[in-house]
């Protein structure tokens, strides 16, 4: 406590907890006074299931490694004198179960695995391997020494053979954090080098067989943590004992922030209520949205996102004008990685289809196995686990899946445009943008943005025109619009008694800039004597749409009418 002197009166005032932001190590949050959102409930779940070897996964930046951390620091036997210090107001200090601290914990964590090569990945993989082992044999004191130059597996099968010698009865908890990141990197592009490291010869399938091997003695349990499911079915003869709990209506909500749990946050940073209700729309808008079980009724937050935002606005008493920290968009910018992994042109459809805020039904992949080409199914899957979509319902016992908030939305928008320039060999330049950003924002006119749009179209092939519609058109002006970051685009928006095509409207309410309604048509070639009935057609649409609330409070809306013909675009104003 601070005391202090107010009107001649002596105070009590607490030390306001610091957010963790970036900060991932349980016992430096506890020790060091950062705010901590108990998520300990989840540990007493994990030790009464019936399975002891837990696959959880989770898309990146959503508290994996600290939760990792909770668990090493909650059931190590070396922690055991610490434990009221540590667990002191969670759940699990009042509710503790029997294992607490009762466990060798042996940790590794694969995330920073130089990826260049297949040798660099395997010299980073076997590093992590005993660098992880020695800080074990040092902790508890074991006799063994690590021949460096020993492959990693042998390393872990000799460490295993001394510590049933020297501990008899004693056990391993084993957790591996991000199991699978060198994987994910490289399957991005460069699935050979993956291919041969996890072959029936590959050192880290090898690696996994040693760890399934060593439940038959010394380890009793093992966690282990990470984004996609990509190597399981690669290494199924290597480690096939694992459950996989990623898809568990009980396990929700065990990464992540609900909205309770963000409320407590703000009450603990003193962010007044009235705060809270101008904060929470637009952390709903741009963190919000994700569900990993069909049956869950409750979204979750992206934890790394909301500390970002939290951490800037109780810093400058402002939100941040950039809505997303640098280093969590280097993270998700990684999409074109996987979306070439689907080679056929199912590959677009999905594109426009997301950003649109379609929603795609699909089984759930569970096990991937590289050797076979990514089709469709697995794609989508792929971005579900990665995060791009998440479960928003579900239709004959099959997920439905779709954009889980803005943030992902721009990020889609981001690589279209990128895919569109690298087709069109055309890209559009700084002067070009602030020309479409003032017309749009200060006077409500697209005549710009339509210029730019009709150079992509005049430069795709014939062939792109094939299997042309409204929805490429829609995606190309959705995209554009997207990165000029002042304006929430909002598709398929249910307006009165219809769904309006795109609706523009300024992220900084306080701004005086326009706001823009499109309805979209496209006619092929040999269509173009319907271009006045399709106009017709839109403008009824649009008056439709205009008698509705949402629209009737927007003070300076400008509409208008795209038709596409081929690489033409007809507009008209309303």
């Amino acid at each position: 406590m601070l005391v202090r002197k107010t009107r001649g009166f002596l105070c009590l005032s607490r030390i306001m907890k610091k957010l963790p932001y970036g900060i991932s190590d349980y016992e430096r949050i506890i020790e060091d006074n950062y705010y901590y959102v108990d998520k300990t409930n989840y540990i007493e779940l994990l030790e009464n299931l019936a399975e002891p070897y837990i696959m959880f996964l989770r898309p990146r930046k959503f508290g994996k490694t600290l939760f990792a951390s909770v668990l090493e620091n909650y059931y190590d036997i070396n922690k055991k004198d610490k434990f009221k210090k540590l667990f002191n107001n969670t759940y699990i200090g009042e509710n503790p179960t029997q294992l607490k601290n009762s466990y060798y914990i042996l940790r590794f964590n694969f995330s920073g695995i130089d990826t260049k090569n297949e040798e660099t990945t395997i010299r980073g993989f076997k590093k992590e391997v005993a660098s992880s082992i020695e800080l074990f044999v040092n902790s508890y004191k074991l006799d063994f020494y690590i021949n460096n130059d020993d492959e990693a597996e042998n390393i872990l099968d000799n460490l295993f053979k001394a510590f049933r010698i020297q501990k008899q009865d004693k056990k391993i908890y084993v957790i591996v954090d991000e199991y699978d990141h060198f994987a994910n990197e490289l399957l991005g592009f460069k699935s050979d080098h993956f291919k041969n490291l996890i072959s029936k010869n590959g050192k880290v399938r090898k690696w996994y067989e040693i760890l399934k091997k060593g439940t038959e003695s010394v380890v009793d349990r093992i966690f282990i943590t990470g984004v996609a499911p990509i190597t399981l079915d690669s290494m199924t003869s290597g480690f096939n004992i694992g459950s996989d709990k990623t898809q568990d209506l009980r396990f929700n909500e065990m990464m992540g922030f609900t909205k309770e749990e963000l409320e407590k946050l703000m009450v603990d940073q003193e962010i007044q209520k009235d705060e809270q209700e101008k904060l929470f729309p637009i952390m709903k808008e741009n963190y919000n949205g994700y569900k990993f079980s069909i049956k869950a009724s409750k979204k979750v937050y992206n934890s790394n996102m909301c500390l970002y935002f939290l951490n800037e606005y109780i810093t400058y008493r402002a939100i941040p004008e950039k809505l997303v920290d640098v280093n969590i968009a280097s993270d998700y910018n990684k999409i074109g990685n996987m979306l070439t992994l689907c080679k056929n042109e199912n590959r677009l459809d999905i594109i426009e289809a997301t950003v649109l805020g379609e929603k795609i039904q699909t089984d759930i992949v569970q096990k991937f196995n590289p050797s076979i080409e990514f089709g469709e199914k697995e794609l989508v899957s792929m971005l579900y686990y990665l995060g791009y979509l998440t479960i928003d319902g579900e239709r004959l016992g099959r997920a439905e899946l779709k954009i889980p908030n803005q943030v992902m939305r721009e990020i889609y928008a981001d690589y279209f445009l990128k895919m569109l320039e690298n087709d069109t060999n055309l890209k559009i330049n700084e002067k070009d943008y602030n020309e479409v950003l003032e017309q749009m924002a200060l006077e409500g006119k697209i005549d710009k943005i339509i210029e730019i749009m009709e150079k992509y179209l005049k430069n795709l092939s014939n062939r792109d025109f094939m299997n042309f519609d409204e929805k490429y058109i829609k995606v190309m002006f959705y995209s554009i619009a997207m990165s000029l970051d002042i304006y929430i685009v909002k598709s398929e928006l249910e307006l009165g008694r219809g769904y309006a095509d795109l609706l523009l409207v300024p992220k900084d309410i306080d701004k005086d800039y326009y706001s823009i309604i499109i309805e979209f048509k496209y006619l092929k070639k040999s269509e173009e004597n319907e271009l006045v009935k399709k106009q017709k057609e839109a403008k009824e649409q649009i008056k439709k749409y205009s008698s509705s609330e949402e629209i009737k409070r927007i003070k300076k809306l400008n509409k208008y009418i795209i038709v596409g013909i081929n690489d033409k675009l007809f507009v008209k104003e309303i």
